[in-house]
């Protein structure tokens, strides 16, 4: 993801000069395209992100288009204060590019897993959320940060994502979520990485006669309630995916929409525990313990069906 990003931002880079990098002193061996192409649109702040966000801000009073990088830990909760009083209460275009996405920094402990990073930037007025499923989102939706005015948090996977779209996502647009299959059993909907095992489980359902639909709601806020609205009344159950806190999160958003509705489909949430991990591991690891690969997800669906059938 972070490759296809740099890519991107490289491309829109040399088309316009008021496009700014920011990094941490981070992304060696990915942010390298950008700078090698564009010296004097990049600047390494150093080991100061709460500065790197104060400069952004600075910068986009000048007229520049600013993005941050750096993993997601130091990009959102070491920078919120500044985030929420620079960017969001002045409504800067500037958007805090955070990488590693959920338990990818597993074995370096909880200090580095980001789980509740959503939670805290959904709250900020003005932001806009995005957590992209796959590299083919996060070109459509690069493209689509250049478009808007504000401040955004834009969350990436740092596993290798494949691309779950089979071509160019032509129609992505910020706030619209994304279907890739419809189901009458369950329809899955799924945000950011977690999206390819999202994707996985809905094949193990269909081999076993379960109708499963896939939604990837790729924005977290401004988020598409309209999509959500329109699944509980088509389908017999929505199940959320997220590799983030059941609070604050994709779960969260969701239930808010359905809070507001009668007669519709029930909602399983499936996401992360509401507690630190007092284990050490790889993002495999912590996926298989909390119940976040394929096969737990298609078994939770399994047997969440049948009592509500």
């Amino acid at each position: 993801m972070r490759n296809t990003f740099i890519k991107t931002l490289t491309e829109i880079g040399k088309k316009d000069t008021n496009v700014m990098l920011l990094t941490g002193d981070l992304g060696f061996n990915a942010l390298e395209p950008f700078r090698d192409a564009l010296p004097r649109q990049y600047v390494n702040v150093g080991v100061a992100e709460q500065n790197m966000v104060g400069v952004a801000a600075g910068l986009a009073l000048s007229g520049k288009r600013v993005f941050c990088y750096s993993i997601i830990p130091f990009a959102t909760f070491r920078c919120c204060e500044h985030i929420r009083d620079d960017l969001a209460y002045h409504n800067l275009p500037v958007t805090m590019v955070g990488v590693g996405s959920g338990y990818a920094y597993g074995i370096l402990g909880s200090t580095h897993h980001s789980l509740e990073d959503v939670a805290v930037l959904r709250s900020f007025p003005n932001m806009t959320v995005l957590c992209p499923g796959d590299p083919l989102e996060v070109e459509a939706l690069t493209h689509g940060i250049m478009k808007q005015h504000g401040p955004c948090y834009l969350r990436l996977g740092k596993a290798g994502e494949p691309n779950i779209h089979k071509k160019p996502l032509e129609n992505c647009a910020i706030g619209k979520a994304i279907t890739l299959h419809t189901g009458k059993d369950v329809t899955i909907v799924a945000t950011g990485s977690m999206l390819q095992t999202a994707a996985e489980a809905r094949e193990l359902l269909e081999t076993e006669h379960i109708s499963a639909g896939l939604v990837s709601m790729h924005t977290l806020k401004p988020f598409d309630e309209e999509i959500v609205q329109r699944v509980v009344q088509e389908t017999a159950l929505i199940a959320t995916v997220e590799e983030h806190s059941a609070i604050g999160g994709l779960s969260s958003a969701v239930a808010q929409v359905l809070s507001q509705m009668s007669g519709h489909a029930p909602h399983l949430t499936i996401a992360t525990p509401d507690s630190f991990a007092t284990d050490t591991g790889s993002q495999k690891f912590f996926r298989e313990k909390v119940g976040l690969t394929a096969e737990k997800i298609a078994a939770s669906i399994r047997h969440y069906l049948p009592a509500h059938a």
